[in-house]
């Protein structure tokens, strides 16, 4: 059986390309397919010299800088991709991947990790971001989305099978594409983080690590901690934010910048808690902190709310606080510093094993299994 794998683009390491790491060692003889690949040599070696088949975009002039500025050509790309000799196509999409062309007698597997938020419901929010909001470089803009939205969900319908990395994507993936959707959470490097002691002893901190990117809402946790000059907080991480949040800081609260992995899981492993305040899909942090047996404090929308186990469960591993606001996260902290007690690195590390890499690969693998059965009973019947 010959198996395509379709990914996104090849730029930069990050939670899809774990998956994608993962696809290629359960399925080693598969063909890689993707638009455009200018990944950095350390994180090439990952392919083991693996042969990458990309697509017309990777040879547009400065496209190594600024691919991205290409994207309405992308659906083009991955529908000009040859994949008629293969019986499996596995696409890894959060954009254009799931388009690629399929025939009948073909069974397309799709990872989709959203519907594309720029084109469904935060087109708006996106083109302020860009300094779009009025004039005809905005009317273009805002067409080219529409545009891409009706290509999306036409793209959609060549997919056999969808896969989403949280019930909250799946419930998106029925309301945008109508189609139903199997949840498989993506691999969480859980390994990486056995050596660390259980009786590592707790400093008084709380931590928040992040890309410092408005969505994130790190402002509110800067601000929440300026509330509470007693506690201290320390931020890792870097971005556009930088300079604002700065600004909001005070005396208590530590920005550390972009750290090393050693020292960022140590931090992870002795805070006092784990601060998470974004809308996430899936939300890798949270279950890191878990990993390294620390509580997480953390807003009750979006994938945390399948990852952490708030105070109403037997064991619990967290605290949820219910608005973005200052007020949410001060009452937040307040509520975790009076049920701490309740909350064990046992059972963080316990329920963080549950997004191992080991159960995505089991996982996967058996609803390939199980896809391909179904698909050739029908072939031949």
């Amino acid at each position: 059986m010959r198996i395509a794998i379709v990914h996104e683009w090849l730029d930069t390491w990050a939670g899809s390309e774990a998956v994608l790491a993962l696809l290629l060692e359960l399925f080693p003889k598969a063909d890689l397919y993707t638009v455009v690949d200018f990944l950095a040599e350390e994180d090439r070696k990952r392919f083991a010299g693996r042969h990458i088949r990309t697509s017309f975009i990777k040879k547009i002039p400065l496209a190594r800088s600024h691919f991205r500025k290409f994207f309405f050509l992308m659906p083009l790309a991955v529908e000009r991709f040859d994949l008629s000799e293969y019986e499996l196509v596995i696409s890894n999409s959060h954009a254009v991947a799931k388009g690629v062309r399929t025939g009948p007698d073909q069974l397309h597997i799709c990872i989709c990790y959203s519907p594309a938020r720029y084109a469904w419901d935060s087109r708006q929010t996106y083109l302020a971001t860009a300094g779009l909001t009025r004039g005809p470089l905005f009317w273009l803009a805002n067409l080219a989305l529409e545009r891409f939205r009706i290509w999306d969900f036409q793209a959609a319908s060549r997919v056999d099978r969808f896969v989403a990395i949280s019930k909250y994507i799946a419930e998106r993936i029925e309301r945008c594409y109508r189609r139903t959707a199997e949840v498989i959470y993506p691999p969480v490097d859980i390994a990486r983080y056995a050596h660390q002691k259980t009786s590592l002893p707790r400093s008084s901190f709380y931590l928040t690590v992040s890309r410092l990117v408005p969505y994130k809402r790190i402002d509110l946790i800067v601000q929440a901690f300026a509330t509470l000059p007693d506690r201290e907080l320390i931020v890792v991480g870097e971005g556009p934010e930088m300079a604002r949040i700065a600004a909001l800081a005070g005396a208590n609260v530590r920005l550390a910048g972009r750290l090393s992995d050693d020292e960022r899981d140590k931090l992870l492993a002795s805070a006092r808690a784990f601060i998470f305040a974004a809308e996430e899909d899936f939300g890798i942090a949270p279950v890191e902190a878990q990993a390294c047996g620390t509580p997480v404090i953390a807003l009750s929308r979006g994938g945390a709310i399948e990852t952490i186990r708030g105070l109403n469960e037997t064991e619990p591993t967290g605290v949820f606080f219910g608005e973005q606001t200052v007020a949410s996260i001060v009452s937040a902290v307040k509520t975790f510093e009076q049920s701490a007690h309740r909350i064990t690195s046992a059972a963080c590390r316990s329920n963080a094993r549950r997004f191992a890499a080991d159960v995505f690969r089991r996982r996967f693998a058996d609803l390939v299994k199980a896809a391909l059965a179904e698909f050739r009973a029908r072939r031949v019947a």
